[in-house]
C-alpha cells in the first residue's frame, strides 16, 4: 500500500486552527497559493469538502471538524515528542507558548524566565499579551497563567506568587472633589475607570466581601481600558476611581501619587498561577520553564 503524504494533512490542521491561508502560511513558512492547492488536492483525494471559504475567513465543514479531531492531537503529539528528543543533546531546545496579561509578564514571568533564557540560548518562549479566557488548547498555547479562583478543574494550576487583594484607589486631585465611597454600592455615583475583556466583550463587575458578605458592583465612567496600564495612567490622571491587583498600584500609592478606597471590602484570594493541560507531555523546555517559575519557601 502506497504511503500517504501527510504534509496536505498537516496544512490542513493549520488553516483549520488559523481559520486563515494567510496565518497558516506564516507558521508553515510556506506561501497561501501553495497551501491553497495542497488542501484542494486532499479534498480531490478524498472526495469531500473540508473547509468552508468566504472573503473574511476559513473555517471547517462538519467533515472537516471530525478530520481535525482526529489527526489534530496526532501533529501535537509528534512536536512534543521531538522536543523530547532535545533531552538527549547537551543542552534542552524547543519552544514554549504562554499567554498571560501585561503586568504579570512584567512584574514576574520575564523576571524569573530571561535568567533561564540566557542559560538556554536553543529555549525560545513566546509570550501572547491578551486579557481574554483563551483556550490554550484549542489555541495551542503550552501554558497560560490567570488568578487562580479562574482556571478550569480539568487544568494543572501551579502558584506562581503569593495571594493578591483588589484595590480601589483614586487620585488625591479626584478624591479633593469627589468623596470617598464608604460602601461598594456608592461606587454608582463616582466616574469609575472600566475594563472590558475581550472574552465575551463584557465590562468587568467590580467584586468586594466583608464579613462573609459579597457585593458585585456594576460601574460607570467616561473611561474604559482592555489593558490594565492604562487603567493605572487614568488613575493617576484624575480620571475616577480605578479597581486592579493592588499590587499594580503599589509604587503610586506608597508615594501618594493614589489613595486607597474600601480597603476594608478588600479580601485577600488566590494570586497568579500558571495552568496547563493535565495530559500534556512536558518537553524539557516547558519542564525549565515549570521549574523556573515554581515558587520556592
Amino acid at each position: 500500500m502506497a504511503r500517504r503524504n501527510l504534509n496536505d494533512l498537516l496544512a490542513f490542521v493549520t488553516v483549520a486552527r488559523e481559520g486563515s491561508f494567510t496565518r497558516a502560511g506564516a507558521v508553515l513558512g510556506v506561501s497561501q497559493s501553495a497551501l491553497s492547492q495542497a488542501i484542494k488536492a486532499l479534498e480531490e483525494r478524498l472526495r469531500i469538502r473540508l473547509l468552508t471559504r468566504t472573503t473574511r475567513s476559513v473555517s471547517p465543514t462538519p467533515a472537516g471538524e471530525r478530520l481535525l479531531l482526529a489527526i489534530g492531537n496526532r501533529f501535537d503529539e509528534i512536536e512534543a515528542e521531538l522536543d523530547a528528543l532535545t533531552e538527549l543533546r547537551d543542552k534542552p531546545a524547543g519552544s514554549v507558548r504562554i499567554t498571560c496579561g501585561d503586568y504579570v509578564l512584567s512584574a514576574v514571568l520575564l523576571p524569573r524566565l530571561l535568567p533561564l533564557m540566557h542559560a538556554y540560548p536553543d529555549v525560545n518562549i513566546e509570550f501572547d499579551v491578551s486579557y481574554g479566557l483563551r483556550d490554550i488548547v484549542a489555541d495551542r498555547f503550552d501554558a497560560g497563567v490567570r488568578l487562580g479562583e479562574s482556571i478550569d478543574k480539568d487544568m494543572i494550576a501551579l502558584p506562581i506568587g503569593p495571594k493578591l487583594r483588589m484595590a480601589a484607589v483614586a487620585s488625591p486631585a479626584y478624591l479633593s472633589m469627589h468623596p470617598a465611597p464608604k460602601i461598594p454600592e456608592e461606587l454608582t455615583r463616582h466616574n469609575c475607570i472600566n475594563i472590558r475583556f475581550p472574552t465575551g466583550g463584557g465590562l468587568y463587575v467590580w467584586e468586594f466581601e466583608r464579613r462573609g458578605r459579597q457585593v458585585n458592583v456594576r460601574v460607570e465612567g467616561q473611561a474604559t481600558f482592555n489593558t490594565s496600564p492604562h487603567i493605572v495612567l487614568a488613575a493617576l490622571e484624575g480620571l475616577g476611581i480605578a479597581f486592579l491587583p493592588e499590587e499594580e498600584f503599589a509604587p503610586h500609592i506608597e508615594d501618594g501619587r493614589l489613595v486607597r478606597v474600601l480597603q476594608d471590602w478588600c479580601p485577600p484570594f488566590a494570586g497568579y498561577h500558571l495552568y496547563y493541560p493535565s495530559r500534556k507531555q512536558q518537553s524539557p523546555a516547558f519542564a525549565l520553564v515549570i521549574d523556573a517559575l515554581r515558587v520556592r519557601g
